[in-house]
């Protein structure tokens, strides 16, 4: 389990959604099984596989259906 501290935190915006980690631009090497993850109702979104914090930055303007 990783340390709080040392906790990755990405920020994102409504254009990479829908969110799967890993991301394209992380490393293969670093990699795990395709995960998406649920962000628009709250706005963060926490990996289960590595441990990543994700941010959507812009909350206020994704539409809801």
């Amino acid at each position: 389990m990783q340390n709080h501290d040392e906790q990755r935190r990405i920020e994102i915006s409504a254009k990479d959604l829908p969110l799967h980690c890993p991301m394209p631009p992380m490393k293969i090497w670093n990699s795990h099984p395709r995960v998406f993850l649920p962000i628009n109702e709250t706005g963060k979104a926490l990996c289960p596989y590595c441990g990543t914090l994700y941010i959507l930055k812009d909350k206020e303007s994704i539409k809801h259906s």
